[in-house]
């Protein structure tokens, strides 16, 4: 739906026209986004360019820049939807599972789910290695993803019959570890050709 479209019709049917046109942009702006986190996750944030998204999606380059002026605002969106959803996907701690491993095993599934389902690496972790060469805001919502993870994993932990009284140093250790075993362990089974071998990698408890 176009403006001269709109145009064209009664007076009466412009609201109409509005409607259209704010649904259409949405539906645009949804498939950049969905685009540019496929290419990230499979080749990095400098692995895309707002030709290749335009190309993809049957837009001109100019759109893109319509949308996110500048690459690095289209990583910040692309990143904070991402961590929008993983953290949706693990829902409010107080509705966490009841056991440490349980726990764990919920974080685990969804790094298992991404690798063996859609057949990629978690969208932030891929960045994280990045850092260096990334934009200062890009790097900081990717970090931002991690800081939120880990706190989900602290505030669950806490609630369960291992983590009831213990520092929260030994929380915090529980889970880096864990998303350090996670994520390193997306990299060596997508090396490897085996995305079934994260499956095996189960985070363990600390004693």
């Amino acid at each position: 739906m176009g403006l001269w479209d709109c145009l064209s019709r009664p007076i009466y049917r412009l609201i109409d026209c509005e409607g259209d046109m704010s649904r259409n942009a949405a539906v645009t702006e949804e498939k950049i986004l969905d685009l540019a986190e496929k290419m990230i996750r499979d080749n990095g944030y400098n692995g895309f360019s707002f030709r290749e998204i335009a190309s993809g999606i049957g837009v001109k380059s100019s759109s893109v820049h319509y949308y996110f002026p500048a690459k690095s605002d289209l990583g910040v969106k692309v990143a904070n939807r991402y961590s929008e959803r993983f953290m949706d996907a693990l829902g409010d701690p107080a509705d966490a599972p009841k056991t440490a491993e349980a726990v764990l095993n919920k974080v685990h599934g969804l790094f298992v789910s991404a690798l063996q389902k859609d057949g990629q690496m978690c969208l932030c972790g891929v960045l994280a290695a990045e850092t260096p060469g990334l934009p200062v805001d890009v790097a900081m919502e990717a970090k931002a993803f991690f800081d939120r993870v880990t706190k989900w994993l602290v505030v669950s932990l806490s609630r369960t019959d291992w983590g009831k009284g213990r520092p929260e140093d030994d929380l915090q250790a529980q889970a880096l570890s864990t998303l350090a075993l996670l994520e390193g362990g997306m990299m060596v089974a997508r090396v490897q050709g085996r995305p079934d071998l994260l499956a095996s990698m189960k985070p363990q408890l600390a004693d």
